[in-house]
């Protein structure tokens, strides 16, 4: 399994041309993430922020503290952070390993995150610990396709797609739950691979 350094490297790598290898995915998605991410409510954390790309998806005035592990994502990030209009912190930090107190979001984030955590349900363990009794948890995902052949498709090219970017078959639903959420809403996007999903505590 890569270390996490070389994960870190990995996506350091991958911030010089993000917005650009991204411009399609946001073009396609970029109306279902706004009306996902218009739920959002209270003290909100996005998860893997990237260069920030998804930072004008969200509703004005929210108190929004956005991580990502690399620096790189983070500084590009920065730069982003300054045109929103309300409250947003933009912080290096990992979801495996978060340092907020328990229960201390309303609303956590995520958009294709959960396909590059190198431990997902460490992760996603993480954001239950830190969100509140009634918190709500908003993903945008790519995901395993349930499907047999493109499943299969998606097993076959993940070893080769992982060295420069994300995994493609992770079974993100199933994860959810082993984390200790319920899923209360999953919405399917594009051929069962690219879905949208709500989860409580």
């Amino acid at each position: 399994m890569m270390e996490r350094q070389d994960h870190v490297e990995k996506w350091n790598k991958a911030a010089r041309t993000f917005d650009w290898m991204n411009r399609g995915v946001e073009r396609r998605y970029g109306g279902y993430k706004r009306t996902l991410f218009a739920k959002s409510r209270g003290k909100v954390m996005l998860v893997a922020a990237g260069t920030g790309l998804d930072f004008p998806l969200f509703p004005p005035d929210l108190d929004i503290v956005a991580i990502d592990f690399s620096p790189v994502m983070v500084e590009r990030a920065k730069l982003k952070a300054a045109h929103y209009h309300g409250s947003l912190e933009v912080m290096e930090a990992d979801v495996e390993n978060l340092e907020f107190p328990d229960e201390s979001f309303d609303t956590v984030a995520t958009s294709c995150t959960f396909c590059s955590v190198p431990d997902p349900v460490r992760g996603l363990k993480e954001i239950h610990r830190v969100l509140k009794e009634d918190g709500q948890m908003l993903m945008f995902e790519h995901v395993r396709p349930g499907n047999f052949l493109l499943g299969a498709m998606m097993d076959v090219m993940t070893p080769i797609v992982r060295k420069a970017g994300p995994e493609l078959n992770r079974p993100t639903a199933a994860n959810i739950r082993r984390a200790g959420f319920r899923i209360t809403r999953e919405f399917n996007i594009y051929l069962d691979m690219v879905k949208l999903f709500e989860a409580a505590k």
